[in-house]
């Protein structure tokens, strides 16, 4: 079960696609951070899932958020997919210790070895405003972000 709202977001350090560390702690007092758990780089649905929030940046920067992508790859195949995408968002690499942070906020699946597509808006005081996420195969919704933001 993923972390709910109210719960204090677990902090954490994690390398991005250009390998420079990216805490969650330097966002407390200064922005809310969107993070979006997703399952692998490269996959069809997680494709369309960060393509759809790559052309739709106006939904966070609305309300100043901070938007990072979670996954268990390696930085090296999350520069590549990211280059190769046009994202403009930081992707973190929760490679080792394996899946450590997607584990952290419940979003970890031991079966198949990576996260879950989980959602996590956490305000500015590192608290979660609003989580949610969907089964396998199913990808989230803008509407589902919209509703979240607003949360």
């Amino acid at each position: 079960m993923i972390l709910q709202p109210g719960t204090v977001a677990p902090d954490f350090s994690l390398r991005n696609q250009f390998g420079q560390a990216v805490s969650l702690s330097t966002f407390r007092g200064v922005t809310p951070v969107t993070l979006v758990f997703f399952p692998l780089a490269f996959s069809r649905t997680c494709q369309g899932e960060l393509c759809e929030l790559r052309d739709h940046p106006e939904l966070f920067r609305a309300t100043g958020t901070e938007l990072l992508g979670i996954s268990v790859d390696s930085k090296h195949a999350l520069r590549a997919w990211g280059e190769e995408q046009s994202f403009d968002f930081p992707l973190l690499s929760d490679f080792w210790p394996h899946g450590e942070v997607a584990r952290s906020y419940g979003a970890f699946l031991d079966e198949p070895g990576y996260a879950a597509r989980a959602t996590f808006m956490i305000g500015v005081d590192g608290v979660i405003r609003a989580s949610f996420a969907t089964g396998p195969g199913e990808p989230r919704s803008l509407e589902q972000y919209r509703a979240a933001l607003e949360a």
